[in-house]
């Protein structure tokens, strides 16, 4: 299953889940309305004509609540992934962490993200929680959060954790993450009505016996309140059925996925090994382990058969290691840490080479076969670009490094990065820098940007994603003014560069998705006519700025053409640089509405316009990742030869 069906499974699951939500809580409304009516026969002496109007109280009160109960829930959680982790008793690492443990996590988090094409998420540790175990939480790669418990750091090493983590980007790429948001918020609500019956129970229980004539019950509430207990009770019956069903298959396809991105089942099984080992295995005690099992790297409870959410532990050790047998957990102790010593960069002042040429096997051997390659790669990370990550990461300039993980520096750096690379107006750029944020920091800019000029263009877009949290911790105001500067800055000639729009779109689109995780994001419906017509010109736009000559643009834009196949014949070349930026806006608006097929038939087609003559160079690579960013197709690295 490639990235376009897995999203497409997500948003089947959903539509699913909305479905059985609906039949659940028609079903809920009816019940109780039925057991009022039933009181209020036995009890209260109306005739059955006269309890309509109370009936159909009843049953717009109970729908109200149910709906209610999960619009709540879902607001709640509609603060990001983050507000999840907090909810569960998650302290934020800092980007500046020190601590080796965090560090380490960290590190593996952020070669993660860069290996995925994705902003770095919030990382949290649940600190009070003793078993091994994790999670990722958000509506969107951009307000993702990832937390672990202080088990998991304190008992699993370092390619254990990275087998962790990359189970959590798993359900990042493929939607669970938000699916299973959605389905923490629906549920609440169809649970919900237990508590009212808890609650009426509850209260007979303090007004005394209510059979003597002192501070008597009306029978009438209790049957209420038992009736609407026992029809809570069914309802999480039910949730629990929903959430297995939903939850548990996608667990064995994300224990692969992160065996493919590290290229070692021994990372993944071992940490799966060690939760049936430990005497704490991987519960959950900070909050009800029930709400949010579906969601968690191990159960985080004890629900077994119809009610479980994730495979027998067993079996999903099998699946990655088939000689085991439940005889070979090993012993792990509640008293052992894990003693790592991980600096914020594995090698604390010494920077580590990293080779001026990136190789990879996908570098060559024809336009078909690259465009193919890079296609197969959006949301599969392969341990080639974990590998590629971490020594990326090890080798970034310390300066670089050191901003991208500061909150009063990243903005500056997010600055440098979209300032113009021919040079032709950064004079004007850097004196408009310092007009609005004064000389010294406009000094720190120039100095990013004088070391971002002298490193590889394949450093730029991971350092946007590592400096993400950092941005994510500036006030809303400054960062409306960023995304107003910024602005300013890319349209001071009156001419934008491709790349500059690119890094402002992706920062810009990332930031705001962040603050407001489930607000109207840019994706309109549009015929087919309108998508024929942005794709098209996408490619024009790709094959203008991707090449030198007009001969080679002009034939990487047939390249184009013939991988989109018969829905683009006829289009000519013919470049329209004076409105690329205009042009290009439009385009990435009509193209996010593309159905999963669409999307890949079009990401091969820009790997083809790119990559005409068979190969790719660094800007070109770059090039086409900006554009897939921008377009929420979170495409890795792109390793080629020079």
């Amino acid at each position: 299953m490639n990235f376009f069906d897995a999203q497409d499974q997500a948003r089947r699951s959903t539509r699913r889940l909305v479905f059985v939500y609906v039949l659940a809580t028609v079903a809920i409304v009816m019940v109780v309305t039925a057991i009022v009516g039933f009181a209020l026969q036995m009890f209260s002496g109306l005739p059955p004509g006269n309890q309509t109007g109370t009936l159909a109280v009843t049953a717009l009160i109970t729908t109200l609540f149910i709906v209610g109960s999960s619009l709540y829930k879902t607001s709640r959680l509609s603060a990001g992934g983050g507000q999840v982790a907090i909810d569960m008793g998650g302290t934020l690492v800092p980007t500046s962490v020190q601590d080796p443990l965090r560090r380490r996590l960290r590190n593996v988090v952020e070669e993660m993200a860069i290996a995925s094409g994705v902003p770095v998420p919030e990382i949290y540790v649940l600190e009070e929680e003793q078993g091994i175990n994790a999670f990722a939480a958000g509506f969107s790669p951009s307000d993702a959060a990832v937390a672990v418990t202080r088990g998991t750091l304190e008992r699993l090493d370092r390619d254990e954790l990275q087998g962790v983590i990359a189970h959590e980007f798993s359900h990042i790429l493929n939607g669970d993450m938000k699916l299973n948001v959605r389905l923490m918020g629906v549920l609440f609500g169809i649970m919900a009505i237990g508590l009212i019956g808890r609650f009426v129970l509850r209260g007979t229980y303090r007004t005394g016996n209510f059979l003597t004539s002192r501070n008597r019950v009306h029978p009438g509430v209790l049957v209420v309140g038992a009736g609407l207990a026992i029809l809570g009770a069914i309802g999480v019956f039910f949730a629990r059925m929903i959430k297995a069903g939903v939850s548990r298959q996608r667990e064995f396809l994300a224990d692969a996925s992160a065996v493919q991105f590290t290229r070692q089942s021994g990372g993944i099984s071992g940490a799966l090994k060690k939760i049936g080992g430990f005497g704490a295995g991987s519960r959950i005690n900070a909050t009800d382990p029930e709400e949010v099992s579906h969601m968690l790297f191990g159960s985080g409870a004890k629900l077994t058969g119809l009610f479980a959410t994730h495979p027998p532990l067993v079996e999903r050790i099998q699946a990655l290691d088939p000689s085991f047998t439940e005889t070979d957990f090993p012993r792990v102790d509640l008293h052992q840490r894990n003693v790592v010593v991980e600096s914020l960069a594995d090698t604390d002042s010494q920077q580590v080479a990293f080779a001026g040429t990136v190789t990879t096997a996908i570098a060559s051997g024809g336009t078909k076969i690259l465009a193919d390659s890079i296609a197969e790669t959006v949301g599969r990370p392969r341990n080639e670009h974990v590998e590629f990550a971490r020594d990326l990461r090890l080798s970034i300039p310390e300066t670089l490094y050191h901003a991208a993980h500061s909150s009063e520096f990243a903005y500056l750096l997010a600055l440098a990065l979209i300032l113009d690379r021919s040079g032709k107006v950064t004079d004007r750029q850097f004196t408009l820098v310092q007009e609005q944020l004064g000389a010294q920091r406009a000094q720190l800019v120039h100095r990013y940007y004088d070391e971002l000029a002298a490193t590889g263009a394949e450093y730029r877009l991971p350092l946007l994603e590592i400096a993400f949290p950092a941005l994510k911790l500036r006030p809303a105001t400054e960062l409306s003014y960023l995304e107003s500067l910024t602005t300013r800055l890319i349209e001071i000639d009156g001419e934008i560069e491709l790349f500059e729009f690119c890094f402002y779109r992706i920062m810009i689109s990332n930031l705001s998705r962040a603050i407001n995780p489930t607000g109207k994001h840019p994706a309109r419906r549009s015929n087919r006519k309108q998508l024929q017509s942005a794709a098209i010109d996408l490619l024009r736009i790709l094959a203008d700025y991707g090449h030198d000559t007009d001969a080679d643009r002009s034939a990487a834009f047939e390249q184009g053409l013939a991988t989109l196949g018969a829905w683009a014949v006829g289009a000519e070349f013919n470049s329209k640089r004076e409105h690329t930026i205009t042009i290009l806006s439009q385009c990435l608006d009509i193209l996010l509405g593309l159905n999963s097929k669409g999307q890949t038939s079009l990401l091969r087609a820009l790997s083809a316009t790119a990559a005409h003559d068979g190969k790719l160079s660094i800007a070109e690579a770059e090039l086409v990742r900006a554009v897939c960013a921008t377009l929420n197709y979170p495409l890795p690295p792109i390793l080629v030869y020079r």
